[in-house]
Parts: structure tokens; sequence; C-alpha cells
């Protein structure tokens, strides 16, 4: 005979109204004989009474053919409605065979179950038993849904169930979730697999459920930091870089976090002052589940004491996570010390029980700290989440720290472009002009990009656009030099392609200084533009530069057809000048390539913009600047951008006096006399004397050391300005005159009596000229 597990249910009556295929192989009697006997019939003697009571031991049966067959019988009660038992479930197994199958069961590291195929509880080993809180006689023949809470995971759990004892075929169930006897949320991995009998139907529905927690917040501490990586950090703004990790930290980690930095990593200090005992922190960000975040006891932007005793504090002086319990005297102290500082948010902060501090240390320097509260989530912080923690705030105060670094070198850089950059223009007649310049704010920094305008001699004034290549400080300092260099190679007088060449040279030989570099680490774009407002003629060179954009005044706009030319520091090839002759009134637009370029636009559909905007009806030049930027840049410029705006005017003819003087001493008086007559035409009289004793040296000078033709010019503008040209390139100098020295003071007088002085190369010679103050008007 063989002998295997076997079961029956039996009602309160003692009738048999289940029988399995095992209690067959026992007995026997197949389930139509058995079913609906009583179970008296089925024993050959009366079972004990200890056995009976206990409802489990050996139990001799009568088999099919008459003989007796000893089993070991466990029973269960089903209860009914009423709380009484309405049937027994009795498991048998022949003596001595089924411990080793049992004890397996019953000894398993895991939790596991049988039901049966409508999900009813059949068995439960220990761990089941523990996971549900109740002992197995309390679960025995109840429905499973009977014994959970209605939740999302109860009925996922018993779809499972149903769909293995439906079809068949095993299935595998993972969760996260509580458990009756459990005080948080576990992961369970669950295998459940059909039980089948002799005949292959599925009779029962076996499993068994793994706790994977470890694993489980193994990887979802991983999640967080690969979360960290990309969600932390995003701008370089340090309050906003605080506000990322609240973010990742709430609800996820904490129910309450908070990030304070020293004041000196918001201001423009670079060396923090010593760390003492207690420190003073400003709050930059804090977060809560709490709508409004009732538990903060400081608010942002506040400073806050930390006393020694409290688990910043620690944190700070410590360098690492300090953890704090309730229950700890300094953890009760604290509590008690915020809810003193702000007693409304007391009610919020009842429960609390775990806190964990964390310094925020980037490149060996402590920024602040951040706190991490837990106040409904069951769980105390531990030592795994104390070396999370040192994870994320490593990873945000790198970004703080980096965002502290971009603000200071974008303040140093702003700071430094806006000293280089002309606060106020010179007033002059030549042009009138409005300009803007707008830093960018790409994570790259400032740029190089830099304008001027500055008086030349003869009324006549340069207009300078340029752009360094790269972003920062060093770029800033670049453009400084560029802009000194500039300005001093323009009161040389040159022209726009011979300045370019010499200031293409600068940028070279600064390369070569920094290191042997590569020259475009140095380049620069720069056009250089001259304009003359008696001849109305603008003369203009190009390294590398976009042109400007030509409004004229009967509203037609082009850009300046030009050669723009290598950018500076390309060496050995040439720049190429473009002479226009403007009408008076007309508006030149010079920019640098930030208004134009973008990686997502075309330059030249943005120019076509420019030259609309330009088109554009504005009072003023200083509107026109604002139109013209409204409408061509994009909503987050890249680059910087810097626009410079130039009305040209004209000096008539009433305002100009123009002689051509015979190269011989007979006839400087005739100059003299044809200046003062000038100058008492335009009312001028009371500079009359200085301007005789300036035209004579001048002129005098032109005759006795330089070369036919010589031209004197007398222009009238804000100043007078008395210009003597000559043919000869050789340029004058002041020299001290010896006692006996018949020579040499009349450079020196000339350089007393009047404002300024200088000279310049033309293409027939040289000009020497003064300039006079005039009296007010």
């Amino acid at each position: 005979m063989e002998h295997a597990p076997a079961a029956a249910i039996v009602d309160a009556r003692g009738i048999v109204t289940g029988w399995s295929e095992g209690a067959r192989r026992l007995t026997g009697y197949p389930a139509e004989e058995a079913v609906g006997r009583a179970v008296q019939d089925l024993l050959a003697e009366e079972p004990p009474s200890a056995a009976v009571a206990a409802l489990t031991g050996t139990v001799v049966l009568r088999h099919q053919d008459g003989s007796p067959v000893p089993l070991s019988l466990t029973a269960t009660a089903v209860l009914g409605q009423d709380g009484g038992p309405d049937a027994y479930v009795i498991t048998a197994a022949p003596p001595g065979e089924s411990t080793l199958a049992g004890h397996a069961f019953e000894q398993a590291s895991v939790s596991m179950s049988v039901f049966d195929t409508r999900q009813r509880y059949l068995r439960l080993n220990g761990v089941a038993c523990q996971v549900m809180g109740v002992s197995e006689d309390a679960l025995l023949g109840r429905f499973f849904s009977e014994t959970v809470e209605d939740g999302v995971h109860s009925r996922g759990f018993l779809a499972h169930l149903r769909q293995v004892a439906e079809t068949g075929r095993p299935a595998r169930y993972e969760s996260y979730t509580g458990a009756p006897a459990l005080n948080r949320d576990h992961a369970w991995i669950t295998e459940m697999w059909p039980v089948r009998d002799a005949s292959g139907e599925v009779s029962a529905v076996a499993l068994a459920a793994f706790d994977s927690s470890e694993q489980y917040w193994s990887r979802e501490r991983l999640a967080l930091l690969n979360e960290a990586a990309a969600s932390i950090g995003t701008t370089l703004d340090v309050v906003r870089t605080a506000e990322e990790l609240i973010e990742l930290l709430v609800p996820r980690y904490a129910d309450f976090a908070s990030v304070d930095l020293l004041d000196w990593v918001l201001g423009a200090e670079e060396h923090p002052a010593p760390r003492e005992m207690d420190v003073v922190l400003r709050r930059v960000a804090h977060g809560s589940v709490t709508e409004g975040t009732p538990e903060a006891a400081v608010r942002i932007g506040d400073t806050d004491f930390y006393p020694s005793f409290s688990p910043p504090a620690k944190a700070l002086r410590a360098g690492r996570a300090v953890l704090s319990h309730a229950g700890e005297p300094d953890f009760i102290r604290w509590v008690a010390e915020r809810n003193a500082r702000a007693p409304g948010g007391s009610p919020h902060r009842r429960g609390v029980h775990s806190m964990l501090a964390v310094p925020l240390r980037a490149r060996g320097t402590t920024l602040g700290v951040a706190v991490a509260v837990r106040i409904a989530n069951p769980d105390d912080y531990g030592g795994d989440d104390a070396v999370l923690a040192e994870e994320l705030a490593s990873r945000a105060a790198v970004c703080i720290d980096n965002a502290r670094r971009f603000c200071r070198e974008r303040t140093t850089a702003l700071a430094l472009q806006n000293s280089l950059l002309p606060k106020g223009l010179p007033g002059q007649a030549a042009v009138e002009v409005a300009h803007r310049y707008l830093p960018s704010d790409s994570l790259v920094g400032i740029g190089g990009d830099w304008f001027d305008v500055i008086p030349l001699s003869g009324s006549r004034v340069a207009l300078v656009v340029g752009d360094v290549v790269g972003h920062g400080i060093a770029s800033s300092a670049t453009m400084g030099r560029l802009c000194t260099a500039v300005r001093t190679l323009a009161d040389v007088d040159l022209p726009p392609d011979e300045l370019l060449t010499h200031l293409d040279d600068l940028v070279t030989h600064l390369a070569s200084d920094d290191g042997g570099g590569e020259v475009a680490e140095l380049g620069a774009t720069c056009l250089y533009a001259v304009y003359d407002p008696v001849s109305r003629r603008l003369d203009l060179a190009a390294a590398g530069h976009p042109p400007p954009a030509l409004l004229l005044p009967d509203g037609t706009v082009s850009l300046v057809p030009m050669t723009a030319g290598p950018p500076l520091g390309v060496g050995g090839l040439p720049f190429e000048s473009t002479e226009l002759e403007l009408p008076e009134g007309s508006v030149v637009a010079l920019y640098t390539d930030g208004l134009i370029e973008d990686r997502d636009r075309d330059v030249d559909h943005a120019q076509a913009e420019l030259c609309r905007a330009l088109t554009a009806r504005a009072d003023t030049l200083d509107m026109l600047c604002d139109t013209v930027l409204k409408a061509v840049l994009p909503e987050e410029p890249s680059d910087d951008v810097a626009l410079l705006l130039a009305r040209t005017r004209a000096l008539g003819e009433d305002r100009v006096a123009t002689w051509d003087i015979t190269p011989d001493p007979e006839h400087v008086a005739a100059a003299r006399q044809a200046a003062t007559e000038q100058l008492t035409a335009w009312g001028l009289d009371e500079a009359a004397f200085v301007t005789e004793l300036v035209v004579s040296e001048l002129v005098t000078n032109a005759i006795r050391y330089g070369a036919a033709p010589v031209q004197l010019r007398l222009i009238r503008d804000r100043s007078l300005i008395c210009e003597v040209s000559d043919g000869s390139s050789t340029s004058p100098h002041l020299r001290r005159a010896h006692a006996f020295d018949e020579g040499g003071r009349g450079l020196l007088l000339v350089a007393q009596l009047t404002q300024r002085w200088g000279s310049r190369q033309t293409g027939r010679g040289k000009t020497i000229w003064a300039e006079q103050t005039l009296p007010p008007v």
C-alpha cells in the first residue's frame, strides 16, 4: 500500500464533505465512497481522548480492504459566522514519513502558505504566521480576502492567487507593502505555483514569499544617488541648488529637510572665517510633506544660531553625518529649543523621532549643513542612511561650491568689464550715440564683448565694437587690454586698417606671453570706424567682425558691404578699409555677434530682423536700442550682446574755414589776418589773441620744416580747432629749449596756450592740430 499525505473536510456533524486523492491512496476509499459517510465509520478503533481534545495525534483508520492504517492526524476548525466551528480540515500522513517534509515546511526561513483553489488557507508555516501576526488556527479555512485590509497590494496578491488556480501556471509577484505584524513597509518577492493531484488537476496553490527589503532599499539608495547626479546642480545658482537637494529628499527620504549655509558662501568672500563651537547659519531652502512647511522654526533668508549641543553644530565640528533619535538628551533639548523659538509649529513637530544632520563640504571647505527629519515615517535613520546622506550632501556641496565660484567669477568679471566699458560717452558734434550691453546668463560666464566711442582730432570720432573669444575673468582681462590698446592707437590717429594691423600684432604677442598657447585662445574680433563730420565720410575696417547696418534718412536699411578680414591673432593677413559718404542723420548700428548668432538661429535671418527693427519708429536712439534688442534677441540669449547706435551729424561750411598757404614766411602774417577775420565773423574775438599765436607758430613750422602744399583750416565745434597740413610726413615733437637757442619754443608755447594738441598722418603728409576751449554761449 502506498502511503502519502492526505486531507479531508468533516462538517460539525461528523460527516465527510471533502476527500483528497492522498486520502484515497492512504485508505483505499475513493471520494464517492467516502464523502457523505460518518467519519466514525472510517475508524478502526476509537481515537485517544487527548488527541481529540488537542485536535492532533495518531489515529487508526480502517482501510477499504479491512486492514488498520495508523495515521498522524491534525484537525483545524473552520469557523462560521457565529464564531463556532462549522467544519474541520483534517490532514493526515503516515507516522514518521511526514515529519521530514513537514519540518522543512514549518522551519523554512521564508513565509510559506498553501491555499485551496478558492483562496482559503490550508496551511501556513511559522514565518507566515509571524508576518500575519496570528496563529495558524486563526487562518485555516478562511478566505484570504477576509484576513487583510482591502488595498492595492491585497487585490493584486489575490488576483495572482486566482490566476495560478485558474491557469495552472506559476506566477511571480513583487510588491512593496506592509503586513499586519510589521511596523513598516517591506519589499516582497512572492513565488506562487500550482499543486496538482494524481489526475493532474490543480487542487491547491502554494507560495513562498521572500523579504527582499534590504536589496530593495539598496536599489532605492542607488536610484536616489543616480537621480541626484541628474537633478542637483542643473543651474549655477546657490539657492536653486539647495532647493534641488530638498526636492530630492522630501518626501522619499525625509518628512522635513532644510539647508543652511554660512553667510560667506552667499557673499563675495573667498575664505571663510574660523569656525567656532556655536555657529550662525542662513536658511536658504527647506521643504516638508506638509504644505507650507509649518515644522520650520526659521524662515527662508533668516539666520539661525546653532548652539554647540545641536546636531547641526555637531555635524559641522565632526565633518560627518550625525544621527539623533528620540530619547537622547541633546535631541530632546534641541526639539524643545525649536518649539520655544517657533511655538506655532509645535503641533507639527509632535512625533519627531529621528534626525540626520550632515555637513556640506566641498574641496576641503565646509559650506553649511543639511538636516533631514522623520516624523510620520516610522523608520529611524540608521548607518546606511548616514552613508547615503553623506553621498548626497557631497554631491550637493560640490554643486553649491561650483555655483558660488561661478557667481563670484561672474560678479568679478562683470565688475571688471563695467569698469572698462565707457560710463558716459563724451559730448561731441560728430555723432549722437546710444548703446546697450547685455551680459549673458549662460553657464559659461561673462564674455568679452566691448564697445567704445573715442573723440579724435578735427571733430572726428572713432566707433569701436569688439568681442574676445571665451568667457570669464580671462576674457574680460583680455578685453581690457584690447580696449586700452585701441584707445592708444586711436590717439596716434591711425587709419582703421593700420590700427587693426597693430592690434593684430598685439593679440599675437598676448598669446605668446600667456604660456605659448594657441593664438585662437586669445583671439578676438573688432570693428573700427572713423567718422568725419566735415567731409561726412565714414572710414571703417573689420577683423572677423560682422558688418554694421546702415539706416539712411530716407528709411532704407542695408548692411555695409565690406571685407570682414581675419580675426585678430591670426597674423600675416591684410585688413581692408571701406569708405562711405553718409548723408546727415544716417544711423550706423554696430554690434557683436551675440545679437545675431545662436545655436538655433540663422545668421542671415537675424541680420534681416535687425534691418527691419532699425526702421521702427522711435523718438530717441535709446528707444531704438531697446526696440532692436526686443525684436532681434531670443528670450534667453546664449552670449553677451553689445549694441552701439550712432546718428551722424555734419559741420556745415559756415563752421569750417580753409586757406591754402603759399610756403613763404612772408605769408604768415596774411594767414594770421585771415584767421582773425574769421573769428570776428564767428563772434569769437576773445579767442583771437591765442589763435593768432597758434596760427603763426604752426604755419611758420610748416613752411620752415615741412613741404608744400601747406593748408590752414579752422573748425568751430564745441571747441575751436586750428589745423595746419603740409606735405611732409615728419612728425613734430616737444623739446626743451636751452638758454641761448634761437628756436624750439614754439610747440611748447602752443601746448601751454591750448587745451590739447597733436599731429596725424594723412595720405599727402601730416596735419598738426590744436584745440582751444571756447567760452560758453
